[in-house]
């Protein structure tokens, strides 16, 4: 009776469901993953969960990937009652002591013009760029929409339209 139990555990430890966990000096890393768009789209939306364990403020300043065009570190801005995406100015704060997720409060990466759509279970090698940190190598693995995960998409121009790049 014990042996198909452990056999069962073993393999949910070892399923590829299990989110990734990084670190990079006082800064964690967990929980990478972008939500799986149309086909067609030409953005995707990516979140991260950053814990700053050290007693200094450090910025998440970009992320590189060689898996899309680029990628823009954005939020949610309202003008005259209109939610628009803007590229997030200065970067990603991340208090000392405290725990940011990319992903609250309308923020998020948007990962441009992917060569090819990325579906469920598909990975995305990016390189997340810190202030004071350094550089620290990730992948992001695509996964269908989680309940309330929209990262403030919910009602947004998409066009890009009214952003600070005038694009």
């Amino acid at each position: 009776m014990k042996t198909p139990l452990l056999l069962a555990l073993a393999c949910l430890m070892v399923s590829p469901t299990m989110a990734q966990t990084y670190s990079l000096g006082d800064i964690g890393l967990s929980d990478t993953w972008i939500q799986e768009a149309p086909p067609r789209a030409p953005t995707l939306a990516g979140y991260v969960t950053l814990e700053n364990s050290g007693s200094t403020d450090d910025r998440l300043i970009g992320i590189e990937s060689a898996g899309v065009e680029k990628v823009e570190l954005h939020t949610s801005v309202v003008t005259d009652g209109i939610a628009r995406m803007a590229p997030m100015e200065g970067g990603l704060l991340l208090p000392a002591g405290q725990t940011v997720v990319l992903g609250e409060d309308g923020t998020h990466a948007m990962f441009i013009n992917p060569p090819k759509p990325y579906r469920d279970g598909d990975e995305i090698a990016a390189t997340l760029v810190f202030e004071k940190a350094g550089q620290i190598d990730v992948t992001f693995t695509v996964e269908r929409r989680r309940d309330g995960a929209m990262g403030g998409h919910e009602g947004m121009n998409m066009s890009g339209e009214g952003t600070s790049d005038g694009q």
